[in-house]
């Protein structure tokens, strides 16, 4: 078993800036432990609010001085990092940092090396991104360092390039042409275990020194996987419909059209669907016993993913940058294409009405006063939404001056009120996806007036959720434009 959580060790974590990364860092100090981490630009790292309590190291990976220096004095170095992107000689990439590693932890005297590869079955001829992890895992462990590698397949958390995939492709493709690896078998694991095996690892005795296969619970293939996640995001049922001369390579181009995912890391991603990823072996629970409640389950690692972004994606960050704390949540750091779909419409309007004014009027909007803009089109929408079932305007609002969270507003809710300042609310219309508005009330310390702040934001579900908002995009202008115009001018009025 491992050693008692209660000895911290100092640990490195290469590739804060990535996905596993960024998210282990707080684990590790949650955990006690002293983190150092090295990043070839610790200024992406700033916004996360665990910065000031690491030590940051600046250097590259293929920098050998650099490693050997972050490496001085450390317990515990974890190797995440994985040239997948750069280009079409990733794998040299990955072979001569994975060089640099070894030779840095060795010269340092370091006590545990740790990374995180993939699953690669021993009786398949390999992809080229699977044969690389494969290589780099040998390369660690020829180090002479005690060294574990954890072998995974799909980690299913948002930001995850392989989860992403599978998101953009189920939720934007109601009717699926694919190729033969929708069948292979596959093993995922949420990322929430994932890194609960990392860092226990920090703890693990001097004499193990091997791969463990980690996977979560269920085992799939990528036409089930898509159909659950369809599922799970209340998706219509997906039809997929193989074609066998449809080849990797050509589905890679495939991927590259449907998703945001770039190609450089899609196509080796979508060439390793050929082959099987299951675990061979569930050894790492002879140090690292699984919760008491189960690893998590595919379904429910998927609703995380899904819900907690989108709760994230959607809180005002004006004033300050914020970061989650959970795993499922998004991350500053996160590629601009990871966390699904979401469509943004922000205006900034300047007014010389002062906050108080101003306040005044967002507190007052709807019922009675309306909305400040092109009133026919806002009863039009609401006689839509009636006819398709849903409440329409009808309902007004339950007092013509304060607003409490929870209180109905037409067809919207009072979802987040900071009184004098902000004032979110979600749309309960009919729509195909999720929909908020929100106003942002401050100071404009230049001209002594007020600021209004708007955003509308909107997560699309499924195909038609794209239509729609780009049927209504053309409308913008007038809709929330008119709006936000109008509520500054009533401002000004009553100042």
């Amino acid at each position: 078993m491992a050693d008692s959580p209660a000895a911290p060790r100092t640990c490195l974590v290469t590739g804060a800036t990535g996905y596993v990364g960024g998210r282990l860092v707080p684990e590790l100090l949650a955990a006690g432990h002293r983190v150092r981490v090295l990043s070839r630009s610790p200024e992406r790292l700033r916004d996360h609010p665990w910065a000031a309590e690491v030590e940051v190291v600046r250097g590259d990976a293929g920098d050998a001085h650099a490693v050997e220096r972050a490496c001085a004095g450390v317990d515990v170095a974890y190797y995440l990092i994985h040239a997948l992107g750069t280009g079409p000689e990733f794998a040299e990439t990955d072979r001569r940092t994975a060089r640099v590693m070894a030779g840095a932890v060795r010269a340092a005297g370091v006590g545990r090396l740790v990374h995180l590869g993939g699953l690669a079955p021993d009786d398949e001829e390999l992809s080229p991104h699977l044969r690389s992890r494969a290589e780099v895992a040998r390369i660690l462990l020829g180090s002479g360092v005690p060294t574990v590698v954890l072998r995974a397949a799909v980690v299913l958390g948002s930001g995850s390039a392989s989860f992403e995939m599978l998101r953009y492709l189920t939720e934007r493709l109601p009717v699926m042409v694919t190729p033969r690896w929708v069948h292979s078998r596959i093993q995922p694991i949420a990322i929430r275990d994932v890194l609960r095996y990392l860092v226990a690892c920090a703890q693990l005795p001097a004499d193990v020194h091997r791969c463990f296969d980690i996977g979560g619970p269920d085992v799939m293939d990528y036409a089930e996987m898509m159909q659950r996640y369809a599922r799970v995001a209340d998706l219509p049922r997906r039809r997929i419909l193989p074609v066998p001369i449809f080849t990797p390579s050509l589905s890679s181009h495939w991927v590259g059209l449907i998703t945001p995912v770039p190609a450089g890391i899609a196509r080796p991603l979508v060439e390793s669907l050929r082959n099987t990823v299951v675990c061979g072996e569930h050894d790492i629970a002879r140090y690292v016993p699984d919760p008491p409640e189960g690893l998590l389950g595919f379904d429910e690692a998927v609703r995380l993913a899904v819900q907690r972004v989108r709760d994230a994606a959607v809180t005002t960050r004006w004033a300050s940058a914020s970061v989650p704390g959970a795993p499922s949540d998004p991350l500053p750091t996160d590629p601009g294409w990871a966390g699904g779909s979401l469509y943004v419409d922000d205006r900034i309007q300047p007014t010389a009405a002062p906050p108080e004014a101003m306040w005044q009027v967002v507190e007052g909007i709807g019922g009675e006063r309306g909305w400040y803009s092109w009133p026919l089109a806002w009863r039009i929408r609401g006689w839509l939404d009636r006819a398709v079932g849903g409440v329409g305007l009808r309902r007004g609002r339950r007092d013509p001056d304060r607003l409490y969270v929870g209180d109905a507003l037409d067809f919207w809710r009072v979802e987040e009120l900071d009184r004098g300042r902000l004032l979110r609310l979600r749309a309960e219309m009919r729509l195909p996806g999720l929909a908020w508005l929100e106003f942002h009330v401050e100071h404009d310390r230049v001209t002594g007036g007020s600021l209004l702040r708007q955003r509308a934001t909107f997560a699309p579900r499924g195909l038609f959720g794209h239509l729609y908002w780009w049927a209504v995009a053309a409308f913008h202008g007038i809709v929330f434009g008119g709006m936000v115009t109008g509520m500054a001018r009533a401002a000004e009025r009553k100042a």
